[in-house]
């Protein structure tokens, strides 16, 4: 049996008839997760607005996005750290550093980028680099005292090219059982979420920010202490889709043109950032 020094810790990594073992942070059936540890958790923002690669322009209003998400997740109790411009190396060594972290006092982990992209890839500084690198690193049998626990990612950057002209709508009439342990696959309870769909543009003001980053500040401040993230995303899709259309009017292709997110979801259960409203 191998176990980190302090015996306290909410989850230990044992060995028993070769599997890994990790206590669980919540009852097997709870419907939420646990969110009242002694810590929110870490939050990193890797926010590029200057490139060294591929042409790519200085994408004005991201300081704006990355100050407004810092401020909402440190409304929200985390723990936030910013990191502006940050080659690939630079951002390695801090996933490499973030996922060798104790979490066993936090309720979770988030991770937001800022950035270009295209299909498949978002851009370091001075290099693409694939967005799977940013989670792989926290599965349960790598990272285990965020086993059980909630790991978000957030990706605001473009997945291609292709633009969404939308369409018009027209109104028309018309019990608790206890078992001492279980198993969890180790990509359970990841949240990934794309500012807009695989293979489209993703829209950013110069000045106010992104429509998605503006959208889930504004949502979180709204709605979390009375719903839980999923139900505020569906909200944050339903603001970005209606309340947002581009505005290029020398651009005819470009012109009144819209986004929606996209939300990849492996969570086993409900995330809600007040405690009080947190069930068994």
């Amino acid at each position: 049996m191998e176990e980190r020094e302090d015996p306290t810790r909410v989850l230990i990594r044992t060995f028993r008839g070769g599997e890994l073992h990790a206590r669980m942070p919540v009852a097997k059936y709870a419907t939420h997760y646990k969110m009242n540890h002694k810590k929110r958790g870490l939050a990193y923002i890797f926010n590029h607005e200057v490139f060294q690669c591929g042409g790519l322009k200085s994408r004005a209003g991201t300081n704006e996005d990355c100050k407004n998400l810092k401020e909402c997740l440190t409304s929200l109790g985390f723990e936030v750290h910013g990191f502006k411009d940050l080659t690939y190396q630079d951002i390695e060594t801090r996933i490499r550093e973030v996922s060798k972290v104790d979490h066993s006092d936090h309720d979770c982990l988030l991770i937001a980028v800022l950035s270009h992209g295209e299909m498949g890839i978002v851009y370091a500084k001075d290099m693409p680099y694939k967005p799977d690198y940013l989670w792989t690193p926290f599965t349960a049998d790598k990272c285990p005292t965020l086993a059980g626990k909630p790991k978000i990612f957030l990706l605001q950057a473009c997945q291609g090219d292709k633009l969404d002209a939308g369409v018009n709508l027209s109104t028309t009439e018309t019990d608790g059982e206890i078992y001492n342990t279980y198993r969890i696959p180790v990509q359970a309870d990841f949240l990934i979420v794309y500012s807009t769909v695989k293979g489209y543009y993703s829209w950013r003001n110069t000045t106010k920010g992104s429509w998605f980053i503006q959208s889930l500040c504004d949502e979180l401040k709204k709605r979390a202490k009375d719903h839980d993230l999923m139900t505020i995303l569906t909200f944050v899709s339903q603001r970005v889709a209606v309340d947002f259309e581009s505005n290029v009017p020398d651009n005819h292709s470009m012109h009144r043109q819209k986004q929606i997110p996209c939300i990849m979801s492996m969570l086993t259960r409900l995330i809600h950032f007040n405690p009080t409203a947190i069930g068994n």
